[in-house]
């Protein structure tokens, strides 16, 4: 089965997140591109974030997050350092997203 744009939304969803914290999340902010919007409120109906928006990730979407970074990583090493943020997503320290 081949990736969807769906599914490639929320691959890049997850790759935002900092796996070397977990008191760091993501806000998609309502100006996001729409398929961010989207991809963030299916991962959270999927259990893999605590809030439709973003947020942080469940114990679930740390286990897809660092899988999805480690494919992104085989299929491109030569990329240094974690994936930039787009416009409309920032990261969001833990008292942010009280």
């Amino acid at each position: 089965m081949p990736y969807t744009p769906d599914l490639v939304d929320e691959l890049n969803t997850l790759i935002r997140f900092d796996l070397a914290t977990s008191q760091q999340g993501i806000k998609v902010h309502k100006t996001a591109d729409p398929a961010v919007i989207a991809a963030a409120r299916r991962l959270h109906a999927k259990g893999l974030l605590t809030q439709v928006d973003g947020g942080y990730l469940t114990g679930l979407g740390r286990n897809a997050a660092e899988r999805a970074q480690a494919v992104l990583s085989v299929l491109t090493p030569t990329v240094s350092g974690s994936p930039g943020l787009d416009a409309g997503v920032s990261a969001a320290p833990e008292q942010s997203l009280v």
